[in-house]
């Protein structure tokens, strides 16, 4: 550790602020803070201080300086952290002082909770969910991603693994002890009834409907239906800014636009896409192609028509899938008595009438919307799987037991079962990164913020 390079980054907001956190972790740390402030506090302690550039004793600031020795410190290296005041000038001041002391250079981006993670302070799901709670958008994504912070995932694979490493104990101790009276012939047994059952516990687990994943990701709502419906006014209307550009042409949205939007604590992802009708010029029908791939995708899809229009222009587009929930929106009511503030539930779905224009009736389509997120949404936040990555290892790990499960049904097939059961635990060792996962350390930490 003596020959690691000493990092430091400013890890909080972005300036001006009230205050500003530097952080400062490896074998310089203190040497580092000695020289900016002209000692070492008590660990662990505050202290008042003032900051000073080293290379002429410049006053910078007066700060709280904090000292953690390592091993017990968040990266478990030597760590020292200044609380500043949160000025431009002060800040880069800090930050230059600190670039000019030897063996110190600014992090990159994750690099502090990538320390932790090598010196095992946090596992790999810990990381993850330590990640999707700086990214949290809503308050159910918060509450997911501090679960899996503390362990929610990481332990109950690491649980998993130690089951399969006792049952592979067993049939290890068959293969190398068979010549020994006082080991029982059949240990091969009990093994695989304990991977069966492994199995069975993992997969109902998987049988979620993917909504951990999801809730990561947010509900897709998608705004569809034929030209000059109101389908732009109304994706204004429900994002509460001009996001999208209204005119009374056809044709004027041409691609999805989408926005990110909070309902009711729930991410959700609204699109407004392009009029779709049987022609148009070549831009015009690539938009309509793009509308339909992204509604047949999405979760939900609000087919909005004009109330002023023939009645048969309520039927849907081709969208290409048929479980697609749809709810049909009449829109501009305020132009039609006959529908004005009514929402009724019919043979085709749910109707909403409604005005995107004046507003009418946009209460109630935001209260079926939230309604509709939380519905969705039941018990995601305490789902177990919350990445694709998750998803893959725990298939893996029962593809492994099956093939264990499935080579016990003949006569010495110890070698091979004993294989497959050393598969599934090292598979699951990965998940909270135990066993070989360099090749993915990269993707997971390029997405953190610099001084985290």
């Amino acid at each position: 550790m003596s020959d690691r390079s000493t990092i430091f980054a400013l890890s909080s907001g972005r300036p001006p602020a009230a205050i500003a956190v530097v952080r400062v972790s490896g074998p310089q740390a203190g040497i580092a803070l000695e020289k900016l402030i002209g000692r070492l506090p008590q660990p662990r302690k505050a202290a008042l201080a003032r900051v000073r550039d080293p290379a002429n004793g410049e006053p910078i600031d007066e700060a709280l300086a904090l000292w953690f020795p390592g091993p017990r410190s968040e990266t478990g290296e030597d760590v020292a952290e200044l609380q500043l005041h949160g000025g431009h000038a002060v800040i880069a001041a800090v930050l230059e002082a600190l670039g000019a002391i030897p063996g110190c250079r600014l992090a990159e981006p994750g690099e502090f909770t990538r320390r932790a993670f090598e010196a095992g302070q946090l596992d790999l799901t810990e990381v993850e969910g330590l990640g999707d709670l700086i990214a949290a958008e809503t308050s159910a994504q918060r509450r997911q991603a501090f679960r899996q912070l503390k362990g929610l995932i990481g332990d109950r694979a690491e649980a998993w693994r130690q089951r399969l490493v006792e049952a592979l104990a067993l049939v290890e101790a068959r293969i190398d002890f068979s010549d020994e009276a006082d080991v029982p012939e059949d240990l091969v047994g009990p093994a695989l009834h304990a991977a069966q059952q492994l199995r069975d516990e993992i997969a109902s687990k998987l049988g979620d409907g993917r909504r951990g994943e999801r809730l990561r990701e947010g509900l897709v709502v998608a705004i569809a239906g034929p030209p000059n419906a109101g389908k732009s006014t109304l994706f204004n209307r429900l994002t509460r800014r001009d996001a999208a550009i209204v005119s009374p042409y056809a044709g004027t949205t041409r691609d999805v636009i989408e926005v990110h939007l909070d309902l009711d604590g729930y991410p959700v992802t609204l699109l407004d896409t392009a009029g779709l009708r049987d022609n148009g010029e070549p831009i015009e029908q690539e938009g309509m192609r793009r509308a339909r791939e992204r509604a047949a995708a999405a979760d939900l899809v609000l087919w909005v028509v004009d109330a002023n229009a023939a009645s048969q222009q309520m039927a849907t587009a081709d969208l290409g899938a048929e479980t697609l929930e749809i709810w049909r929106i009449r829109n501009k009511i305020d132009l039609v008595e006959k529908f004005r503030s009514n929402t009724q539930k019919d043979e085709s779905g749910f109707v909403y009438s409604l005005s995107a224009e004046c507003g009418e009736g946009i209460e109630a389509l935001e209260a079926g919307l939230a309604d509709y997120a939380k519905s969705f949404f039941a018990m995601a936040e305490s789902t177990l799987v919350t990445r694709a990555r998750h998803r893959r290892a725990f298939e893996e790990t029962i593809a492994a037991l099956d093939r264990a499960v499935a080579e016990g049904s003949g006569p010495g097939r110890e070698e091979l079962v004993a294989e497959e059961l050393r598969m599934a635990a090292t598979v699951l060792g990965r998940v909270t990164g135990r066993v070989d996962v360099e090749d993915i350390l990269d993707v997971i930490f390029r997405d953190f913020c610099i001084g985290k």
